[in-house]
Parts: structure tokens; C-alpha cells; sequence
């Protein structure tokens, strides 16, 4: 008979659907060549064996078939039963016709159960040069209470659960602006490149321009998200891909100073080393109204002299006896 695919998933040779999709979620799981690195040769034939006897096993018609003929018969052409003599020369429906058995793959079927092909997915990632800190986060499905997210019912409709899609984690990138986009705002343009799937369910490399509008006034932190722009893969929901703002030191100014025009300060007040200058309503724009401002604060850095002259001590002299 060849290879025993009752053996194969352990199950006896009466084994109901329920316990022939028990059984292989167990091996399946224990034999992916993914979770197996240090023996993937010996993993990936035994994956492809137990792959091949559910689909047999599965199947009421490769069932009858192998049952009757072994595998042999199977992978040969014999016809289907009822269809005739073993040579396959009778008419069934209408036509001569013989059984056929082209084994799907194991990943597919894999798929199928699980949701994903392989434990391990790549999500969408950037192009140029912000593209390589874009690149997919990679994850393991791999985990010892795998099957506690699958509902469990008794009989046979705790096995045709329909497959819940899951959401790919988030791909987060920083996005660096100088303080003057942040005062002004502007607009930026990231090109990203990533997988989607065509009618046929091939996968597919497409590049997308994202456009960010940058407000005035916008903090480091701030996040701007593009929904489900990550990679496409069966019953995965794409990633969402999110810009974090990250603020560039500037050379002199702060958030607490920054516009193009020269303004006149009066201080008033005694300065003293740290001492701050107040101006309302000319500081940075505030995002919920960019025609509002906040304050500008102006730090003053006192910087005392290591040596005097007679002439400045004198006149140091003067001012403070009078």
C-alpha cells in the first residue's frame, strides 16, 4: 500500500473529519520547518507527508480511492469508485474518465488552518534612504498555547470555525523636520514600496507616493498614520505605516524662538544669570489654531569677564555708588 497515511497522522482508519483535522493541527505545528532550524531537512519531509495525508484523508472521494487502491493506485491513474473496472476504461458522467491525484501544497493547506503559509511574515517596508528603518517588522506565531486561540466545540462545527483575519502589527518611522517646518509647516513626500495581491492571489511589488501635511506648530512625537499601507498577505489586515515627528536641533533656536522678523525687546528687569524674557503670543503656533500663538521665552546667558581695566572698574564703581 506504500505510505500509511493513517499512520502518518495517527489517527485510525475510521477517523472522523473532526479527528483528522485535530490531528494535523497538532503535527503541523510541530513538524513546520520554521520552528525546526536545526533539522529542516527531516521537518520539511514529514510537513509534506502529514500536508499530503489530510488532503487524502480529507477528501471522501482520494479517500475511497486510496482506501481501494493504496497509494499507489492513488498517485497512479485508477478510476474514481463506482466509475468502473480498476483500468479505468468505463464511462463516468457521460465520459471516459480516470481519478487523478495532484497533491496541493503543504503550505497552502497550512494556510488554510492557520492563516498564514509561514510563522514568519514580512511586513511592508520604505523606499530610499527612510525605507530601510520602514521595513517590516518580522513575528513568530510559534507559541505553546497556539491552539487555546482557536474556539473549541464539540463535533464537527468546532472545525469550520471561519478564519479570523489578523492585524499586522504597526510599522513606525521617524520622520525628521528642522523647527522652521514645524513654525511654518510644510509638506513632505515619502515614497514606500510594498507587496499586494492581484485577483489571482499573486503577490505583487507596487511603489505608493504618501503625502504628509505637516501643521504649524506640530510637537516631537506627534504621529501620522496611513491605514493598512503595510504588505498584503492571505487573511492578514495590512500594517498601518506611522511617520513619528522628530525635531532637528537648530543652531540657535529652540521652540521657544524661532520667525523671520526682527522684533524689539524692552527689558525692564534686573538680569541676572538664567533670567527668562517673557513675550506673549510670539512663540511657536498652536495646533488647534494656527492663527494663535504661545509665548516666546528668551533665555538670557550671562558671560562675566575674567579681567577689568581700571577705566571699566572705575565706572563699575561709579554706577553702583549711585
Amino acid at each position: 500500500m506504500g505510505v500509511d497515511y493513517y499512520k502518518v497522522l495517527q489517527v485510525e482508519r475510521g477517523a472522523s473529519d473532526v479527528e483528522l483535522k485535530k490531528a494535523y493541527r497538532k503535527l503541523a505545528m510541530k513538524w513546520h520547518p520554521d520552528k525546526n532550524p536545526s533539522n529542516k531537512k527531516e521537518a520539511e519531509a514529514n510537513f509534506k507527508q502529514i500536508s499530503e495525508a489530510y488532503e487524502v484523508l480529507s477528501d471522501s472521494q482520494k479517500r475511497a480511492v486510496y482506501d481501494q487502491y493504496g497509494e499507489e493506485g492513488l498517485k497512479g491513474q485508477v478510476p474514481p469508485p463506482g466509475a468502473g473496472s480498476p483500468s479505468g476504461s468505463s464511462s463516468y458522467g457521460g465520459n471516459a474518465s480516470t481519478f487523478q491525484f495532484n497533491p496541493r501544497s503543504a503550505d497552502d493547506i497550512f494556510a488554510e488552518f492557520f492563516g498564514f503559509s509561514s510563522p514568519f511574515s514580512t511586513m511592508g517596508g520604505m523606499g530610499g534612504g527612510a525605507e530601510r528603518g520602514m521595513r517590516g517588522s518580522r513575528f513568530g506565531m510559534f507559541g505553546d498555547d497556539i491552539f487555546g486561540s482557536y474556539p473549541q466545540f464539540p463535533g464537527e462545527a468546532s472545525m469550520h470555525v471561519p478564519q479570523q483575519s489578523q492585524k499586522a502589527p504597526p510599522i513606525e518611522n521617524r520622520l525628521p523636520c528642522n523647527l522652521a517646518d514645524l513654525y511654518k509647516g510644510t509638506t513632505k513626500k515619502m515614497k514606500i514600496s510594498r507587496e499586494v495581491l492581484d485577483a489571482g492571489g499573486r503577490t505583487l511589488v507596487v511603489e505608493e507616493i504618501l503625502t504628509i501635511d505637516i501643521k504649524p506648530g506640530w510637537k516631537k512625537g506627534t504621529k501620522i498614520t496611513f491605514p493598512e499601507k503595510g504588505n498584503e498577505a492571505p487573511h492578514i489586515i495590512p500594517a498601518d505605516i506611522v511617520f513619528i515627528i522628530d525635531e532637528k536641533l537648530h543652531d540657535v533656536f529652540t521652540r521657544d524662538a524661532l520667525d523671520g522678523r526682527n522684533l524689539t525687546v524692552p527689558v525692564n528687569n534686573v538680569i541676572y544669570p538664567g533670567y527668562e524674557e517673557v513675550v506673549p503670543r510670539e512663540g511657536m503656533p498652536i495646533p488647534k489654531d494656527s492663527s494663535k500663538k504661545g509665548n516666546l521665552r528668551i533665555k538670557f546667558s550671562i558671560k562675566f569677564p575674567t579681567r577689568l581695566t581700571s577705566e571699566q572698574k572705575a565706572e563699575i564703581k561709579r554706577l553702583l555708588g549711585s
